[in-house]
């Protein structure tokens, strides 16, 4: 079922999940091509990212403390690692503060990660204020998400579409077209994992829920405690993945790699799956019939270091 939350209370619920607390100061602010971007810090040094002025935190991050996700929702992505406990290669659509690249870094150090973000200033933003930092195994794409999606490129493990707003979503970005394509770019038993704002704010989620359930074999979502967002991860496979064994692999994530938040109890609490046979009263989202096909991919721009 899903849960209505009033958009004010989704406001406040994001603000006391991080603990915030007092006027916070204003570190940078301007207008991209593409949105309002704000960077503030509070006295205890915790930075946020917002866009446009809705007031939704994109990103809130410690600098320099990768593995202490704030936000509801970046945590409980972080079931994706339950269906897939050893990627090898990832792709993280949608940048923000960088929050959760950074945490797949510290966690998988050995894992290939990609991310992409359309936004120049963002992934600029993110370097200087946030403590993204790329490396070897780290690399940060400015270039189109479906454009970088649909270029040839090697199947990925997981990939997460974090690049949907409470209440805009970028319309090539949510088509079962597009999931096509993104489950296309998958291995064998990899998964996509996306976060989708509920109504309200977000108009388009029942809509979102059955193009999802119509591009993947399985699919599941897991409500975010305290938050007005849902977490859906998409399988092309048909075997079904039990409460019980996403759980126990999230215990054994928080063992090895000492996750500093109880991702197996989310997990537990969250877990829902979307049935073939459960009526769906949204219209699944398309590509517009003159959609022009996308000419092949120029090379993604490279980011230039911040001093």
């Amino acid at each position: 079922m899903v849960r209505f939350i009033p958009w004010l209370a989704l406001l406040v619920s994001a603000f006391l999940s991080c603990g915030a607390s007092g006027p916070r100061k204003s570190l940078y602010e301007k207008q991209s091509p593409y949105t309002l971007i704000a960077v503030t810090e509070d006295s205890r040094g915790r930075r946020y990212l917002q866009f446009d002025t809705s007031g939704a935190l994109q990103s809130v991050v410690w600098p320099g403390q990768p593995l202490r996700l704030e936000l509801p929702y970046t945590r409980m992505s972080m079931v994706g690692l339950s269906f897939v406990p050893k990627p090898h290669r990832i792709l993280v659509v949608g940048l923000g503060g960088g929050a959760m690249p950074m945490f797949l870094r510290a966690v998988l150090p050995r894992a290939h990660i990609d991310v992409v973000d359309i936004d120049p200033d963002v992934v600029s933003v993110a370097q200087r204020y946030f403590g993204f930092r790329e490396d070897s195994r780290l690399k940060a794409h400015v270039a189109d998400g479906r454009a970088f999606i649909e270029a040839e490129r090697p199947a990925y493990d997981l990939v997460f579409l974090d690049a949907y707003g409470p209440d805009s979503i970028p319309e090539h970005l949510g088509t079962v077209e597009f999931l096509t394509s993104v489950r296309a770019r998958l291995t064998e038993k990899g998964a996509v994992v996306g976060n989708v704002w509920e109504d309200p704010p977000n108009p388009l989620f029942s809509s979102m829920l059955r193009t999802w359930r119509e591009g993947f074999q399985q699919l599941y979502t897991f409500a975010v405690p305290g938050s007005g967002n849902r977490i859906f991860v998409g399988v092309a496979y048909p075997e079904l993945q039990s409460r019980e064994v996403l759980e126990s692999r999230a215990q054994a994530l928080e063992t090895r790699r000492r996750v500093p938040f109880d991702l197996s109890a989310m997990v537990a609490e969250g877990y829902d799956i979307v049935s073939a046979s459960e009526d769906l009263t949204g219209a699944v989202l398309k590509d517009p019939p003159a959609r022009t096909p996308r000419p092949p991919e120029p090379a993604p721009r490279p980011v230039a270091p911040v001093p």
